[in-house]
Formats: C-alpha cells, structure tokens, sequence
C-alpha cells in the first residue's frame, strides 16, 4: 500500500517509511504538552521528511527539468545568532544564463521548519524555475529546535537582503523578486514578510507566495471546530510551534511568531501577496483568515485554493491537481512578477 500524508507529501511505499511516520504521530499525540519527547520527535521527523524527499527523484519530470537548469552554492553571511553563513542553492534555467535581468524566486523549503533541507527541495524546484523561467535561490535556513524564532525567519529575511543588494552580480532584476515558501517554510516566508514591513523594506520585494503556511495558533484552539483534515494534524502543529519558539507563553502576541497576529498596520506594509493552499488543507482556515486581513489592508493580489487537493500534493507531478498548480503559478508569475 502506498502511505500518503498531509504533513509531508509523502509516498513512499516503504513500511519502514509508513512505520516512522505512525511514530511521529503517536509522538506527537503523546507529549503535545510536555517536552519529554522532544529530541525524539524531531529525529523521527526529520527521518519522515528524508524518506518524503527522496521519492522526489522517481519523476521523470523532475528528472528532466534538473538536466536544464545550472546549479551553485552561495553563503550568505549573518550575526543575528553568532556567525553564520547561510547557504543558499542556486538553480538557473539554462535558457537564462547569461541574462542579467532575471527574475529571482526566493525560497524557503516545507518541514514545520524544524525539518527538512533545501537540498531536499531541488528537484520540485528545478521544475519551476523552468517552468516559470526564473531563477531560483533555495535557503537551507537552520531549523528549530537548534534555532528559535526569530532567527529562523532572520536567516531567510537576510538572503533576501543579500539578494537584493546584489541583483547585478547575481544577474537579477532587483525590481523582480519573489519570496516564497511551503508549509513550515510558508511560515517562515511570513515571518520575513513581517520583518521587511517592520523595517519599511517592503519595496525590496515585488511579489510574496506563501503556500500550504503555517498561519497563527489556530492549532491550540478547540478541536470540535476544526475541518477533519486540522482535527487530525493539530497536535502535531501545537508541538511544532513549541520546538521553535524560544519561550511560547512570551512569544504568542508576537508576529515573528504567529504571523496571522501581524496588526493591521503591518499588513498594510507587506508586499503584494499571494495566498496558495488547498482544498483540503491542513492550514486552510489559517490562510483564508489571513486572505481576508490581507484583502482589507489593499495587499493580497489572489487567494489560490486547488480544488481536491491536500497539504503537499502539488509535489506529486503527475496529479491534475499538480498540473492545475504548475499552470496556476506559471499565470500568476507572468502577470505579477515577470511583467
């Protein structure tokens, strides 16, 4: 049988695969309110999002856009928790090189960013810088719970402010960047969002695509009120959170945290934004709240719902739901972004 998750798009028809991932649940089930468990649940975690990963490879689509794109590694250096260079994985269509005028998609890959890894990530990302014609910067920002919020947001806050400063040497168009990100890395998107409207660096950015993100704390809420697809996964979430908070209780209030709190005033200073999510999402309350906070405060281009899809499925290439997807963000690209 193959396995089939929300939480990391997972197929692998391995039973050591289906058995770690029944682990992280009960994990999680188990120890949602205490940290008893924690060094556990990130290892099997971080084992789930390994296994998700490499079915990645099998597709033949994949397989061919990765013969057309080149590929380097950059290190962008910080300080905001010691001295760190972040890396970043470059990938560019080899119909671009040579441009100097390129579009930049800024990326910060899924795994409740405390799982994970930007190399993880290439071989859907490969696809779309192909298909979207653009060039594609893969930030392997540090996870949680070696790294706490906000420095997890910062790693991916300050490749964006490396990019930006240097568009000419890396041949981009400084007037045509796009930040971006998926699930726990969607979250870390926002939280970036949220510290270039705190710091009026917004026109940095032309165009943001949080997709499938982690939102606000919906997740500590009441169960009962939830869709099937929150009910399941919400503990899971709630224990996420408090991996990457530094101190929850101090932190709840905050936007570097919970980026569905930002006030009115700071999500007026977001660049424009595009919501992506699923009809049967885990997160979807979440994004379609901030959809309509976003909507009034003059910021939000579209809300984008793939109808019958779930968490992570536009991973899968040959679903229709993905087709529908790689289109949608071709249209969305053209219209906002390369024009």
């Amino acid at each position: 049988a193959v396995v089939s998750t929300q939480s990391t798009g997972m197929t692998s028809k391995s039973g050591e695969a289906k058995a770690t991932w029944e682990r992280y649940i009960n994990l999680c089930a188990e120890h949602c309110n205490d940290s008893a468990a924690d060094d556990e649940i990130v290892k099997v975690y971080r084992k789930c999002m390994s296994y998700s990963r490499k079915d990645l490879l099998e597709y033949p689509e994949y397989q061919e856009a990765a013969q057309e794109v080149e590929t380097k590694e950059i290190a962008v250096p910080t300080s905001h928790d010691t001295d760190f260079k972040v890396p970043v994985f470059v990938y560019t269509p080899k119909s671009l090189t040579g441009c100097s005028k390129n579009a930049a998609y800024i990326y910060a890959h899924g795994g409740g960013a405390i799982a994970g890894t930007a190399a993880g990530s290439k071989p859907i990302l490969d696809f779309t810088a192909v298909q979207c014609g653009v060039v594609v910067f893969n930030v392997d920002y540090r996870l949680a719970p070696e790294t706490k919020c906000p420095n997890n947001v910062k790693d991916f806050y300050e490749v964006v402010k490396f990019v930006s400063c240097n568009a000419e040497r890396l041949g981009v168009d400084p007037d045509k960047i796009c930040i971006a990100g998926d699930s726990g890395g969607g979250y870390i998107c926002l939280g970036a969002m949220v510290l270039l409207a705190q710091r009026d660096e917004s026109h940095l950015v032309k165009l943001a695509i949080p997709s499938e993100p982690m939102v606000d704390d919906y997740s500590f809420g009441d169960p009962l009120c939830m869709t099937i697809e929150e009910r399941m996964d919400h503990l899971k979430r709630r224990k996420a959170y408090q991996l990457i908070a530094s101190d929850l209780e101090s932190q709840k209030t905050s936007p570097l945290m919970f980026p569905g709190k930002a006030s009115e005033e700071i999500l007026s200073k977001f660049p424009p934004t595009i919501l992506d999510s699923r009809e049967f999402d885990m997160f979807a309350t979440e994004t379609s709240r901030l959809a309509n906070r976003l909507r009034r405060a003059g910021k939000l281009l579209e809300l984008i719902v793939i109808p019958g899809a779930v968490h992570a499925s536009p991973m899968i290439p040959h679903l229709n739901s993905s087709k529908l997807w790689i289109e949608t963000m071709k249209t969305c690209v053209l219209e906002y972004l390369l024009k």
